[in-house]
């Protein structure tokens, strides 16, 4: 089975968590568009009536474009379920989130829901955080500096970060829907994730970081031969 059938049948399976009347948080990537795709079809059919908060301009389109009633945190700034990607997440439900570069986003709407279900295949389960870069968003001014105060921070804490500005098209830099940037920070391992975030987030420049933590209450993951709940069902 490929990665992307593995996505699709975790995004079905998250749908028996929405019930009616909810209002949700819709996370970004490829894994989360199968959930609107998913969502969309019900709202149609009319077996689900709810309301969501897309985390990014691109999911905004996709809930649109499939029918999805949409919201926004000003006007429903408490929402009863998130469902999101994940670039990586461990057993104690930890995510590294910003692959896509809608970090920001997509942690204020986890942030302001109940209760946060991620969706991925397999292979985004890991023993241990890191493997994958992190992704660090910061504001545009004084962004080298910031730079240079991130790897101080992550050399304190014993690692080795190598830092890339994430590039966008026609070799300018990466854009947020926020109008920030990104910095890729590859680190091979991260033994301490809650060092490493309170450390980043107390850095002047700094937006936010891409590791989600106490976020999740479950994941539901996919892999060749079966679908399996982490945590809460």
């Amino acid at each position: 089975m490929s990665a992307d059938n593995q996505k699709r049948l975790a995004a079905e399976r998250a749908l028996t968590f929405v019930t009616s009347g909810m209002k949700l948080g819709l996370g970004t990537g490829s894994t989360a568009a199968h959930f609107v795709a998913g969502l969309g079809e019900r709202v149609r059919k009319g077996h689900l009536d709810v309301v969501g908060v897309p985390t990014s301009e691109a999911t905004h389109k996709l809930a649109v474009q499939h029918g999805v009633p949409l919201t926004t945190l000003d006007e429903t700034p408490e929402l009863d379920l998130t469902v999101d990607g994940a670039d990586e997440l461990d057993g104690s439900l930890r995510l590294v989130k910003g692959g896509g570069g809608a970090l920001l986003r997509e942690k204020i709407v986890a942030a302001a829901s109940a209760r946060m279900v991620v969706i991925a295949d397999a292979s985004k389960v890991v023993e241990r955080l890191g493997a994958f870069p992190l992704p660090i968003e910061v504001i545009p001014f004084g962004q080298r500096a910031t730079a240079i105060a991130i790897d101080k921070a992550a050399r304190k804490l014993g690692l080795d970060p190598v830092l890339h500005l994430r590039m966008g098209a026609a070799d300018a830099p990466f854009r947020t829907d926020s109008g920030n940037l990104i910095y890729d920070c590859d680190l091979s391992a991260i033994p301490d994730p809650e060092a490493l975030a309170d450390a980043l987030s107390g850095i002047p420049g700094v937006v936010e970081h891409g590791l989600f933590i106490g976020l999740c209450s479950a994941a539901v993951i996919a892999g060749a031969d079966e679908i399996r709940v982490m945590g809460k069902d």
